[in-house]
């Protein structure tokens, strides 16, 4: 089995940003992405933090410029999906859905997958009007959509669906946790309604779509919706990961053979700048190591 010098596990933000310039130190890196590059800038509506884009740009068109840049400099993504990472010998084992892998760097940039919704009665066979991610539900028209949430991610989403459709926001809380201008541009959108202090009790089959049984205050009321979006959070995405290696973090870490990049170790701060940034620390790290390992 051949040994690479790196792997990066993910093409979001993070793993791209590493890819680019380990390339840049003439390091040819293998990128494994399980489904299309671009990370949760897939589901971003407006990104307007990220330097060089005076009115902001969305997700998906920085997407398409960070794929330009890729293949400017002829770096390829390999699509399998990372189904285990362990470490032994002083090599990574990388197992994915068609192929097996050693590596003496790894850079996980794996993202953070949604947190599922608990409490809620879910009845019959509803997976297909449920969602998780925004994306699959952009090419919908003139359907009436149901967020549940009250943060960021709510309330972008919301954004991005309600130029074609009708949405409503329930969030479970009283008060939201979004950024300020995101509930003034939902507030300002004539198609999107907000529902505070309102708790889904249960969901059920109707018709084409959804019955949501709600709590509005000591109220009792229904809701129909098209399409259900659950935006109640999210959590790394390390399912790959064998317990023996998270034991060993710290020092492989501290080796610098071991880089977690990104989302899937910045809690709250899922932000595309800040990602890049990992990435590219993370690229330089390696390429000290391995100029020491070679002189």
């Amino acid at each position: 089995m051949n040994i690479q010098d790196v792997v990066i596990i993910g093409a979001g933000p993070a793993g791209i940003a590493a890819a680019i310039q380990l390339k840049r130190y003439g390091i040819e890196p293998v990128v494994l992405e399980k489904n299309e590059t671009g990370g949760l800038l897939r589901n971003a509506n407006l990104v307007e933090n990220y330097p060089g884009f005076p009115r902001g740009i969305s997700g998906l068109a920085l997407i398409e410029l960070f794929r330009k840049q890729l293949a400017h400099a002829r770096i390829g993504v390999i699509f399998e999906n990372v189904i285990q990472l362990s470490y032994e010998d002083g090599l990574f084992n990388i197992i994915t859905n068609k192929n097996e892998r050693k590596s003496r760097f790894v850079v996980i940039a794996s993202g953070t997958q949604p947190r599922l919704l608990s409490g809620t009665e879910i009845s019959g066979d509803i997976v297909n009007s449920i969602f998780y991610e925004v994306y699959p539900l952009r090419h919908v028209l003139n359907r009436k959509i149901g967020i549940i949430g009250g943060g960021d991610a709510s309330f972008d989403y919301a954004m991005t669906l309600s130029k074609c459709n009708e949405v409503i926001i329930v969030n479970r809380n009283e008060k939201t946790s979004c950024l300020p201008i995101l509930w003034n541009n939902a507030a300002e959108t004539a198609s999107i309604t907000y529902l505070g202090s309102t708790f889904v009790k249960r969901i059920n089959p109707h018709g084409d779509g959804l019955l949501l049984s709600l709590t509005h205050g000591q109220e009792d009321q229904e809701l129909y919706v098209s399409y259900l979006l659950i935006a109640v959070g999210r959590e790394p995405c390390l399912t790959f990961v064998t317990g023996g290696l998270l034991k060993d973090y710290e020092p492989l870490s501290a080796l610098k053979a071991l880089h977690l990049t990104g989302d899937v170790k910045n809690d709250i701060y899922r932000q595309t700048a800040i990602a890049t940034g990992d990435g590219v620390r993370a690229a330089m790290e390696i390429y000290m190591k391995l100029t020491q390992r070679k002189s």
